[in-house]
């Protein structure tokens, strides 16, 4: 079931972080960031609630699946549209996901080091493990762990996507034998139904401005991750207010 198109309220409520060069906003989970080909809500279709003045909506600096929530990064005009690809494409941009896995690691930390290539032509976006593929490294960190209601084991990570591979989180979690919980393409996620993927993109660090500091941002925690993070350890701590400047 698609989350449906947002309001205007809605997306100006979604504003984590505003100033003169980019937005961060925080996606919610079951609803594409842009139209495809078969329609349907997207967020796109409603930047134009966050013009702030500008003479233009803001655009796209990179993409969040579907079904991942949290942050993500528009710029507000061309040229910084254009740097911000840059940083993206360079992994200047620093970013943390949550997720819940089912099972999970022995260990604390470590790395996925898994090539990445498309599943088949008919797929589009779909991945697979491909020792030919492009390569893909993920870092990983345990923050909790935990049982579920039915008594499977979970766990808690942050991981930090070092390349930023189509479904990389998705599939290096499945491939290392720790599906993210809800995921419905690698693991054991049910087909159709309410928003369910377990990723969500926690934190981004982005140094857009030489002369000062990276914009450092937390987008807040879904409802619909909440049961499994707090039974792996999470005290539902959250972020501070609304993180805005006052220019344009």
């Amino acid at each position: 079931m698609d989350t449906p198109q947002p309001t205007f309220e809605e997306m100006q409520a979604r504003v984590l972080h505003r100033d003169g060069l980019m937005l961060v906003i925080d996606k919610p989970a079951g609803i594409a960031v842009h139209k495809g080909p078969k329609g349907g809500p997207n967020l796109e279709a409603s930047f134009d609630a966050l013009r702030y003045g500008l003479p233009r909506p803001p655009v796209l600096a990179h993409r969040l699946d579907r079904d991942t929530s949290g942050c993500l990064v528009l710029g507000r005009h061309r040229k910084a549209t254009a740097s911000l690809g840059l940083l993206f494409k360079h992994g200047k941009v620093s970013k943390t996901y949550w997720a819940v896995v089912e099972g999970g690691p022995a260990e604390n930390e470590g790395e996925i080091d898994i090539p990445l290539g498309r599943l088949d032509a008919e797929r589009g976006w779909w991945q697979k493990p491909d020792p030919n593929g492009l390569p893909s490294l993920s870092k990983w960190k345990v923050m909790g762990r935990g049982t579920g209601q039915s008594g499977e084991s979970l766990t808690w990570l942050a991981l930090e996507p070092v390349t930023g591979r189509t479904h990389q989180l998705r599939v290096h979690c499945a491939a290392s034998g720790f599906p993210i919980v809800g995921d419905n393409i690698y693991g054991n996620g049910p087909r159709f139904g309410e928003p369910s993927l377990h990723l969500h993109a926690r934190e981004i660090v982005i140094p857009l401005s030489k002369n000062k500091p990276p914009v450092r941002v937390k987008a807040p925690v879904p409802p619909h991750l909440q049961e499994r993070l707090r039974a792996c350890g999470w005290n539902g701590e959250e972020v501070p207010p609304v993180e805005q400047t006052t220019a344009a």
